[in-house]
């Protein structure tokens, strides 16, 4: 792999940022990649490196964010004819380069572990950082009275944090017990969490919701909260406890992957997708690097060819074309 595509994922790596590498694994003449050309795609959907023209690039950037989405690794076979040879595993994809050939790729979603951000020192919260750390979650505690050695498998122990430094699409847990809840809760909604619970009784969470409405939170914010957070197992100790919401994240976690084609507006968002009116391949709309407006419609093309071509007689194709959520 070049350099500079390592250099990158190291630098995406050290910011918490997920990407997806793919690596061409087989091909078939006259394709002209060879095995062992990479590329790297970024959560926004930029590509860099090489495993092919623009006849490829649109769906590997496709199947790249769908992978970063659900976090699952997939091989693709693009060829001419991708129904004439069906491989289990295997995701067959159409190419349409004149020059024809088969290219295998390998794409390898890379995602941050998950960041757990817990506000507060309770009893449940100390053995929540225990399972957290075991269960491969990276560990922010947010206190001001926490003492760092107390909190060995804590990744940072933080007197205290503003919104714009909270992860993105953390795990957090409000447990200061405390007038402290709605100040953390606040925090917490505006860095739109994965997950947000409370521990606190129903009563105690129906005052700070009408508090917090006060401030300007809308109620859609506020119904995303987990109040008391957990699963119904009948918890009792803190370590019971901490199993319940451990519990309830992970259940959250897995429903986000499993619906990840339906998130609401996101990084991980599934691109909408237009065919090219030229050669009928697959174009996602966000990465689309070649358009053309005629007649008041916006058409979506996989290279400069197709769109040339298209444009020295529109009608040819327009009849013809078909689009999934272009304009």
């Amino acid at each position: 792999m070049q350099r500079e595509l390592l250099a990158l994922a190291s630098t995406l790596a050290a910011r918490e940022e997920a990407f997806a590498l793919i690596t061409v694994v087989r091909r078939e003449p006259p394709s002209s990649v060879r095995v062992g050309d990479a590329a790297l795609v970024t959560q926004n959907g930029s590509c860099h490196g090489w495993v092919g023209g623009g006849c490829t690039q649109s769906s590997v950037v496709r199947e790249a964010l769908r992978a970063i989405a659900d976090g699952e690794p997939r091989l693709l076979s693009l060829s001419a004819e991708p129904g004439s040879e069906r491989r289990a595993g295997v995701v067959p994809l159409a190419i349409t380069c004149a020059s024809g050939g088969t290219v295998d790729l390998y794409v390898e979603p890379v995602v941050p572990a998950p960041r757990l951000v817990l506000f507060g020192i309770s009893p449940a919260a100390r053995a929540l950082v225990r399972i957290g750390h075991a269960m491969g979650y990276r560990v922010d505690i947010v206190d001001p009275e926490a003492d760092p050695a107390a909190f060995p498998h804590a990744e940072r122990v933080l007197p205290q944090i503003e919104a714009q430094a909270l992860a993105q699409g953390a795990y957090v847990l409000v447990a200061t017990m405390s007038e402290d809840d709605a100040d953390a809760i606040e925090t917490a909604l505006r860095s739109a969490p994965s997950y947000l619970g409370l521990i606190a009784s129903r009563t105690r969470f129906a005052e700070l919701r009408e508090r917090l409405l006060r401030r300007g939170l809308s109620p859609a914010a506020l119904s995303q909260i987990a109040a008391p957070a957990g699963l119904d197992i009948g918890a009792r100790t803190p370590e019971e406890i901490a199993l319940s919401i451990m519990a309830q994240m992970v259940e959250r976690r897995r429903q986000t992957r499993e619906h990840a084609g339906q998130l609401p507006t996101s990084v991980f968002d599934q691109p909408r997708d237009a065919i090219d009116p030229v050669c009928g391949m697959a174009v996602a709309v966000a990465q689309a690097r070649y358009n053309a407006e005629v007649d008041g419609r916006r058409y979506y093309f996989c290279c400069a060819g197709c769109r040339t071509t298209f444009l020295a007689d529109p009608s040819r194709y327009r009849p013809a074309t078909t689009a999934t959520g272009a304009s």
